[in-house]
Parts: C-alpha cells; sequence; structure tokens
C-alpha cells in the first residue's frame, strides 16, 4: 500500500517563504510523477506544479517564477518552495502520487498568507 504524507504548511505574511515537504512510502511503482494541487476554501481544487521521474517540471501561470517543485528519487520526496507568498495563495494544498496503476492523495497541509 502506497502513503502520501504533505508537511509544511503554516501561516506566514505577504511576501515570505514556505517550504511542503511531502514524502511517500509503501510498494512505489516507477516511473511516477509527482504533483502538488491546492485547494481554497469555496473554489476547484486545482493543479499547481509537477514533475516526472527525470525531473521535468511543470506550473501552473499563476505560480510560475515564485515557486520551484523539486524531488528526491533517493527518499521518495518531493519539494515546493514558495517564495513572494500572496494572499490568493492560501488553500491546503495536496501532494498526489501518479504511477500507471492509479493516483495517491495526501491528506493535505494548510497554507494561510497573511496581508
Amino acid at each position: 500500500q502506497v502513503q502520501v504524507v504533505e508537511s509544511g504548511g503554516d501561516l506566514v505574511q505577504a511576501g515570505e517563504s514556505l517550504r511542503l515537504s511531502c514524502a511517500a512510502s509503501g510498494n512505489i511503482f516507477r516511473p511516477n510523477t509527482m504533483r502538488w494541487y491546492r485547494q481554497a476554501p469555496g473554489k476547484a481544487r486545482e493543479f499547481v506544479a509537477g514533475i516526472s521521474s527525470t525531473g521535468i517540471p511543470n506550473y501552473v501561470d499563476s505560480v510560475k517564477g515564485r515557486f520551484t517543485i523539486s524531488r528526491n528519487n533517493a527518499e521518495n520526496t518531493v519539494y515546493l518552495q514558495m517564495n513572494s507568498l500572496k494572499s490568493d495563495d492560501t488553500a491546503v494544498y495536496y501532494c498526489a502520487l501518479i504511477t500507471g496503476r492509479g493516483t495517491t492523495w495526501g491528506q493535505g497541509t494548510q497554507v494561510t498568507v497573511s496581508s
């Protein structure tokens, strides 16, 4: 069984930085893609950033230049470095591990950006 656990969410001021972590464990199939999504109150869950097994990243336009996704394959961990945070970034951030056998979601971590 595969598990995904996020951490690092916090309450920060606008303009500050935060780093989220996501650790996957269990019988992890490769290749795989790891992604970050977020869901703000009253809004649908949206894609934020993703990274392939080979380290190729992609981002939603609203975070390009501010967020950086990276991964450590040896530790089955993915990170999301978030800089220049805005109030619009306030949401629950979810990590997802995508393999040929399906998607495993984490429980989410709350990021609150105060202006």
